[in-house]
């Protein structure tokens, strides 16, 4: 599903500023659940944002379904990015003065859905994560977790072929956090591809497979 190719990112100038991945290659097959792993500071982040065609490598390859991104321009990647790619933010992203049911329907708005086809998705996702009853309520009226699920409901919106996690559980007490990993588990079962980045080690123990990373290289 996803492949990096010696991915290289530098920040900065090519030869005096600051490189934050130094080569790294490895493939995640459709259907699978990835957790990656590693220590502050050590390229997680900057390997995520590549997954989610958020940066460009300085060098190297990143194919997404076999398509070589390098070769894409800005609409091009935005496209594919839409269509393919979902997000779960470790801080929600959710926009306070929205109701729960209208922060679902947002990417639905930006791809150009119908107000009653957004709106009816939007709340069949909220049900899923067990939130239907509370779709009204805005993002300071839930707690925590509930905010998350939320998060999850909007990634899904557009049936992403891949769910990208940045620390979705970075902010939550022991019990959400648990609760979170069940239904990425639960969409893993049902097929879907994950990567999730992590510091927790109960999290990644939850994954089908983990990558480490130290110092921008993936650990052996």
């Amino acid at each position: 599903m996803i492949e990096c190719r010696e991915v290289v990112r530098v920040y900065g100038q090519e030869k005096k500023g600051y490189q934050a991945l130094r080569g790294v290659s490895f493939a995640i097959a459709r259907g699978e659940f990835a957790a990656i792993m590693g220590p502050s500071g050590c390229g997680k982040s900057t390997l995520l944002n590549i997954l989610g065609l958020l940066d460009r490598p300085t060098a190297g390859r990143f194919l997404i379904k076999d398509t070589d991104t390098s070769r894409m321009d800005d609409a091009e990647r935005t496209r594919l990015r839409r269509e393919t790619i979902g997000f779960v933010f470790q801080a929600f992203n959710l926009l306070p003065r929205l109701s729960a049911l209208e922060n679902v329907c947002l990417p639905m708005t930006y791809a150009g859905a119908r107000r009653p086809e957004r709106e009816a998705r939007a709340q069949e996702l909220l049900e899923r994560v067990g939130l239907g009853a509370k779709a009204g309520r805005t993002p300071l009226e839930l707690s925590g977790g509930e905010r998350q699920r939320v998060g999850i409901a909007r990634a899904l919106t557009n049936r992403p072929a891949v769910l990208l996690a940045d620390e979705p559980t970075g902010n939550l007490d022991s019990k959400s956090s648990a609760e979170i990993l069940g239904m990425f588990q639960d969409l893993h079962r049902e097929g879907m591809t994950i990567v999730l980045v992590t510091h927790d080690p109960n999290i990644a123990k939850g994954a089908q497979r983990v990558l480490r990373l130290k110092d921008g290289l993936l650990e052996p």
